[in-house]
């Protein structure tokens, strides 16, 4: 069973998409297990507000990987202070925020202290997020609705993140970029994942790309390293 022997310690899995019923996150969802140890992942549905997600993510685990999933019910704003839910965030072995709409993940927990929780876990543990929730990690992403730029949950300091990324069609994470001078950029295509550890350290499974400026090359992040600079 993935985890067994794990020891969680300022992690944050930042995933590009992709079908877990398919199969085509078999290869990430194992890469964030193993360093999670035993016990529930909490699951936050904020950005779909779908309760039949939370199902069969649940389903998904316990099949798959013989892990415990339990609901941490934020739906809206009031549920991200409820004294409840952050006792839920605290104590799961890992908090999995499942993709959706980047807005309505922000809508809910922007400001929050549920923010604050999750960021205690990504210092002490591991949070895990998905397509439009992994958007939503870094400084600053742009809205569904009309393009416009929203600050972000800022999990990842300077980051703008672009998940379900082609490197083929890259001119709108170029454009955003452009428009949040002193960023950079992740990019995280479908069925990839990069892993941010403590003291710069960082696992790509799959291909993941880096971008410094707007005007910068693509740079393919290694399989695993340590870097100096902000990532």
């Amino acid at each position: 069973m993935s985890g067994e022997g794990a020891e969680a310690g300022g992690w944050l899995a930042l995933l590009g998409g992709g079908e877990f019923t398919f199969g085509e996150t078999e290869d990430v969802d194992e890469a964030w297990l193993e360093k999670v140890p035993p016990g529930p992942i909490g699951f936050v549905p904020a950005a779909s507000g779908s309760v039949d997600y939370a199902k069969h993510f649940t389903a998904y685990m316990a099949e798959r990987f013989e892990r415990e999933v339990e609901l941490i019910p934020i739906y809206r704003e009031r549920d991200a202070r409820r004294g409840r839910n952050l006792e839920r965030i605290r104590d799961c072995a890992a908090v999995y925020l499942g993709g959706g709409v980047t807005d309505h993940l922000l809508d809910a927990v922007a400001g929050s202290p549920a923010v604050e929780a999750l960021a205690r876990k990504r210092e002490a543990g591991m949070v895990v997020a998905i397509a439009a929730a992994a958007q939503a990690c870094g400084a600053e992403t742009r809205s569904v609705f009309g393009g416009r730029k929203l600050a972000g949950l800022g999990l990842v300091p300077g980051a703008v993140i672009e998940t379900n990324f082609d490197p083929a069609h890259d001119r709108r994470l170029r454009k955003l970029l452009a428009e949040s001078p002193g960023h950079f950029a992740l990019a995280v295509p479908a069925g990839s994942a990069l892993l941010l550890g403590p003291d710069g350290l960082f696992e790509a499974v799959g291909t993941v790309f880096r971008l410094s400026g707007p005007e910068g090359d693509l740079e393919p992040l290694v399989e695993e390293s340590a870097t100096d600079e902000p990532i």
